[in-house]
């Protein structure tokens, strides 16, 4: 399956972006509109932090286990997520490219390695509901960043 990319400018440092982002609790708070029963477990931050969450999407609620597999401060954290009892591997980017005005450019990719035959089948509707979701969560995101460098330069 294709894999799907969005993105969202915020006025905020690579640096910046990417301290909130290597914390995996930070994630439940724009992603929790469809990311739910947030369970973390391993260090807070980097590599080897994971965390479970129930993905209420398109009628379906299934598990999800996330693990950070790689970060490169401040421009990327891969994580790998686990779904569909094993048939579901797939890895989320994100990428963070400082811009000319200061800020950045986040973007989250969301690729399958494998996929049960049924999200194959439907790969345009699932793709689009993925896509769909995840606009909300960037746009959730540079607000909660906004919020949490507010609250960190008081």
């Amino acid at each position: 399956m294709k894999s799907v990319t969005v993105s969202v400018d915020v006025p905020h440092t690579p640096e910046e972006v990417f301290s909130f982002l290597d914390v995996m609790a930070h994630h439940e708070r724009f992603t929790n509109h469809y990311l739910t029963n947030w369970r973390f477990s391993g260090p807070d931050r980097g590599r080897g932090s994971c965390a479970t969450v129930t993905v209420a999407l398109g009628g379906t609620k299934t598990d999800v286990a996330i693990e950070v597999i790689d970060a490169e401060a401040p421009r990327r954290i891969v994580e790998r997520n686990v779904s569909a009892a094993g048939r579901r591997l797939a890895h989320g980017t994100y990428t963070i490219e400082r811009q000319e005005n200061g800020g950045s450019r986040i973007a989250f990719t969301y690729a399958w390695v494998r996929a049960p035959v049924a999200d194959r089948l439907l790969a345009p509707v699932v793709r689009a509901t993925i896509r769909r979701a995840n606009r909300t969560v960037m746009h959730r995101l540079a607000a909660e960043l906004a919020r949490h460098v507010s609250a960190a330069g008081s």
